[in-house]
């Protein structure tokens, strides 16, 4: 499935969502029930890669986060994420993971802050966004709150990195029928934009950029929502490799001197 043109009146993405609402809100309805659900990724959400000097990853945001679509946290996105920046570094790097499936950035604001705040980090990356799409927020109340996350991670975190990645691109979404696919669609490009208006005001924010590559054969788990092992390598490699030279690349030394003891 090719991706759509840039769509015009990309601005009134939520004005789309109300006009086609009744639609939508009745295939919502037929996808929540014939739509496998899949569970989150088994305990531990944490890990450990040897090397020296290990960096600090926590991995923070709804479903993706959570690992739903992989069968343990390592095969998902903290442990992907995890080996990419092995791979780019030469470091170790100890791995967490704090996340609810189905949460918007308002819900993991008010949930689970704290738990994500519990430990030092020398890069956080932010997966969040989709379900503010899904559930139709606008694009102010979502800028709002991730300005808010950013903010107070980066007051508690003050060495932390963060990048957020990319929103899901629905357009590449067999799953999800007309108009409900572009309408989505419409919606998170929208989304993206108010983000990068708040990421730009700090230079140790940054996010993927770029559209991400075509979804691979076997990028989807069995729903053909979350991604699978596979998706989440493919992911996690492109999204490091997307980000290195724009400023990602700081972190091969970052927090080196006090991180080399834990």
């Amino acid at each position: 499935m090719t991706d759509p043109a840039q769509p015009r009146l990309l601005r009134a993405s939520r004005a789309f969502l109300v006009l086609h609402g009744p639609r939508i809100l009745a295939q919502k309805r037929r996808l929540e029930r014939d739509t496998p659900r899949l569970p989150d990724a088994a305990l531990p959400w944490e890990g450990k890669l040897d090397g020296p000097a290990p960096l600090r990853l926590l991995v923070v945001g709804d479903s993706t986060a959570a690992g739903t679509g992989a069968p343990t946290q390592n095969e998902a996105l903290p442990g992907a994420l995890a080996r990419a920046l092995q791979a780019r570094t030469g470091r170790g790097v100890i791995w967490r993971s704090v996340a609810e499936n189905g949460a918007d950035t308002r819900q993991f604001l008010e949930r689970h802050l704290t738990d994500a705040l519990a430990r030092p980090a020398d890069l956080v990356f932010v997966s969040l966004g989709a379900n503010d799409a899904l559930h139709a927020r606008s694009a102010r109340a979502f800028a709002r709150d991730l300005r808010v996350l950013l903010e107070t991670l980066s007051d508690r975190l003050p060495q932390a990195r963060i990048l957020m990645a990319n929103l899901p691109v629905f357009a590449r979404f067999a799953l999800l029928p007309e108009p409900t696919r572009t309408t989505l669609y419409r919606h998170a490009r929208n989304l993206e934009r108010a983000a990068a208006r708040v990421i730009a005001r700090d230079p140790r924010w940054m996010r993927t950029e770029q559209t991400p590559p075509p979804y691979g054969p076997d990028f989807f788990a069995s729903d053909l929502f979350h991604p699978s092992a596979s998706g989440y390598t493919d992911w996690a490699v492109w999204a490091v490799d997307e980000a290195w030279s724009r400023g990602l690349s700081e972190i091969a030394t970052t927090g080196a001197e006090t991180t080399g003891a834990e």
